[in-house]
């Protein structure tokens, strides 16, 4: 793997174009950096994709963008990747009065061969969810997960319209026990690119540690490889990083979340 190489192809194919074709989602270049403005005020709905600035013009860059969104009313996110230039961006972000929430890494797989699934308990069935109303139980599951109920509400609606809209670049799995969601994930397709990206993957606790997680990345990389995609991406959480490794998955950038909030209060969201 040429880490260099997947990496400038993963800035150009990925981080440097819109992800939607959605108008919800304000798409724009100013200079080197590249950003979307969301409905929604919160940082997560905002952000800055992609940048390629250096020493001369990093600090105005930074900026301009916080008074793009201080203008909108909105908090964003800068997200942060360690091979981005200049490789002090981060202590400048910091300076300028953003900060860190809890850092990824950008994993990501050739998909030439399948991915050794771990057995799963028994009755738990891995499903492919096609029609966007069987997404509602994904609230209940993102709230038991990750406990904050208006932000669950916002992305399933919007996955909802994102699967209406595009079903050819989206996949929703889920792993059903009793009739019930226990964990569930996506999967983005960014043709003409190379790239599949995972998404979600959350499991309730009383599940985890027993293949699920691992069930739902093999299927979904399953579909990928059969649609003729070649590299995977996830950016994975400290939890999912041992798991994606053990199957093949390389991490080849570190991500760090830089907050804005509008409210100028830019405490470390939790």
């Amino acid at each position: 793997m040429d880490i260099e190489a997947l990496l400038a192809e993963y800035d150009r194919d990925i981080r440097a174009i819109p992800f939607a074709d959605d108008p919800d989602f304000r798409f724009e270049w100013d200079g080197r950096v590249f950003r979307f403005t969301g409905a929604h005020p919160a940082p997560a709905w905002n952000c800055v994709i992609f940048s390629d600035l250096d020493q001369d013009t990093a600090d105005a860059a930074i900026a301009r963008q916080i008074a793009h969104f201080r203008g909108a009313g909105h908090g964003f996110e800068w997200k942060l990747h360690s091979h981005d230039r200049p490789a002090d961006l981060g202590a400048r972000l910091e300076s300028a009065g953003l900060q860190p929430n809890e850092g990824e890494g950008l994993a990501v797989l050739e998909i030439a061969a399948p991915i050794a699934e771990r057995p799963i308990p028994q009755g738990v069935e891995i499903r492919r969810l096609d029609d966007p109303a069987a997404f509602d139980p994904l609230v209940d599951l993102s709230i038991a997960v990750f406990g904050n109920a208006e932000d669950a509400a916002a992305l399933i609606a919007e996955l909802k319209k994102e699967a209406a809209r595009w079903p050819e670049t989206l996949s929703v799995y889920a792993a059903i026990a009793d009739g019930a969601m226990v964990s569930a994930g996506w999967i983005r397709f960014h043709a003409p690119s190379r790239f599949a990206s995972l998404w979600g993957g959350g499991t309730l606790p009383g599940w985890r540690a027993q293949g699920i997680y691992s069930a739902l990345v093999a299927r979904r990389a399953a579909e990928a490889r059969t649609r003729g995609f070649k590299w995977l991406t996830v950016d994975c959480s400290p939890e999912s990083r041992p798991i994606l490794e053990r199957r093949g998955f390389r991490v080849v950038s570190e991500i760090t979340p830089w907050i804005w909030r509008a409210d100028h209060q830019n405490v470390m969201s939790d």
